[in-house]
């Protein structure tokens, strides 16, 4: 169960939009540039990643699923 935990947290860390990682990435842009991004760009960036770990979600499910049958 512990191993699972930390599994989780070191996945929410990765760099990718709509997790935490990747919030951390524009929080880092935002320091390197000194001015803050628009959100309604950073919020369409994380819906598009969003997207993007749903549509792999979908992916994994459909070969777990084939592999059944």
């Amino acid at each position: 169960c512990i191993l699972l935990s930390a599994n989780l947290g070191v996945m929410n860390l990765l760099p990718i939009p709509a997790l935490d990682g990747g919030r951390l990435v524009f929080l880092f842009i935002e320091a390197v540039r000194g001015k803050p991004i628009d959100k309604e760009k950073e919020g369409m960036v994380h819906m598009a990643g969003m997207m993007l770990l749903m549509a792999l979600m979908v992916l994994v499910l459909f070969n777990d699923v084939r592999k059944l049958f």
